[in-house]
């Protein structure tokens, strides 16, 4: 053999060796993420299309608007569940909250009285004052029980805490400019919230140990509990995500650099890295993103009332920006392949109601946890994230007065929306949105690695 042949040959060994290793890298983290989803009749491709090309884009740009870009959050709240809570020192899980002056004029609570629909309530409350008036002997107490039913009944359709936007502690912060990114949180503090959502407030069969996956254990959950922990396990999976594609590769005195970091997305999701957990955390993350779409599909009556407005004190901004939330949710509507919620608490009646309760109380308890997360960034996205799904939710089993909702811009419907759940619910999917969209990126970034 001459020497020129034994290089060709050379070469072309390792080429057949880096191609080998470089799709097993890929495959490893993707094998299972393809085909038909469990207890749907969606498959992953199908998702990956309507969402990369029809979704994505519009919810970017719904989301870059004024409305939806600023979140009124609490994150002062104290943490509920242990003492021993400190704060987080590292840089990067800092929150910039904005000035008076950054928040449109019409997001605040002292110029909300010129939008259509606070003059409506303001109509409802002077009528309510003159009914009030006979009603002018109640004790104090009294009217404190009353007030404390209102707040009960609002409170009892909601599937997660809200904070009280009303609360000095509370402030308003641009989403655009505190994106949801790798901070540095992680180790015992950041593992002590996942776990004690796992291993104390989600359903699972006690012989699962972490990685969990109670589908792995032929554990006779019924579909209720199963698509809870794989709601859970989606977003979980949705939030790493997130980290890994924008993850700090480089600091110095002139740049940072955010970008994708492929090892970290291995670690997470790498079949060999996670004892076989990862690619079904990536399944679950699109049982997630069916969740998520079935309630932006049922939620537009809501929207298509005319008294309802996306309202910050810009009205051409305004219509346009309506107009386009109304797109993106036919757009939802016209999905071919929804999850079928009717599936879940069906049967007998008490059981399911029981049930149906027990899954409200733990998800609320989930939501509480991330007043416990230690990086101020992490709670902010933490929070919006459980909200908006808690939002989802609740959507999904509202049916009955959605679809009773009246046309009517003169009279209240039993079902509502704060703005805090709104921006919540648009947010949160267009994390989910995101990471559906990311996932191409890191299978193009794994077949192309060179190991």
């Amino acid at each position: 053999m001459t020497m020129k042949s034994f290089i060709l040959l050379a070469l072309s060994l390792t080429s057949v060796h880096t191609t080998t290793a470089a799709g097993s890298a890929a495959h490893r983290c993707f094998c299972q993420v393809t085909g038909t989803l469990d207890d749907c009749a969606c498959d992953v491709e199908t998702i990956d299309r309507f969402n990369n090309k029809e979704i994505f884009p519009k919810l970017q740009k719904l989301l870059s608007s004024d409305y939806f870009r600023f979140y009124k959050v609490n994150l002062n709240n104290p943490c509920p569940f242990w003492t021993d809570h400190s704060q987080c020192g590292l840089k990067y899980c800092a929150v910039k909250p904005c000035t008076p002056g950054e928040v449109p004029e019409g997001l605040k609570s002292s110029s909300y009285k010129y939008s259509e629909a606070a003059s409506q309530d303001l109509e409802e409350c002077e009528k309510a004052e003159k009914l009030g008036a006979v009603n002018g002997s109640l004790s104090d107490e009294t009217r404190q029980a009353l007030q404390e039913w209102k707040k009960h009944d609002d409170e009892s359709d909601r599937f997660c805490m809200l904070d009280d936007v009303d609360s000095p502690e509370s402030q308003y912060v641009d989403l655009l400019l505190n994106p949801e990114r790798f901070t540095g949180y992680k180790g015992p503090e950041a593992w002590r919230i996942w776990n004690s959502i796992y291993e104390e407030n989600c359903f699972k069969p006690y012989s699962v140990k972490r990685p969990l996956n109670p589908l792995a254990s032929n554990s006779g959950l019924c579909v209720e509990k199963r698509a809870f922990f794989r709601l859970i396990s989606g977003l979980h999976a949705s939030i790493n995500i997130h980290l890994s594609a924008r993850y700090l590769l480089d600091e110095n005195w002139f740049e940072m650099k955010w970008s994708h970091n492929v090892s970290e997305f291995q670690l997470r999701f790498d079949k060999e890295l996670t004892e076989g957990e990862g690619p079904k955390r990536l399944r679950n993350l699109y049982f997630l993103y069916l969740i998520e779409l079935r309630a932006l599909a049922k939620i537009l009556p809501y929207f298509e009332r005319p008294a309802f407005h996306l309202y910050t004190g810009q009205p051409t901004e305004d219509n346009e920006k309506k107009k386009l939330l109304l797109e993106l949710l036919h757009m939802a509507k016209l999905f071919p392949l929804h999850f079928d919620e009717t599936a879940l608490f069906a049967g007998n009646k008490k059981e399911a109601m029981k049930l149906k309760e027990d899954f409200k109380l733990t998800f609320k308890n989930i939501s509480r946890i991330m007043d416990c997360v230690e990086c101020f960034k992490c709670r902010l996205w933490g929070k919006l994230q459980t909200q908006g799904l808690g939002t989802a939710l609740k959507i999904l089993f509202s049916e009955r007065q959605i679809e009773a909702m009246p046309n009517a811009s003169n009279t209240n419907p039993s079902f509502q929306l704060s703005r805090q759940e709104i921006v919540s619910l648009f947010n949160a999917f267009g994390r989910i949105s995101t990471s559906v969209r990311e996932l191409d990126n890191f299978r193009s970034l794994l077949s192309n690695l060179k190991q």
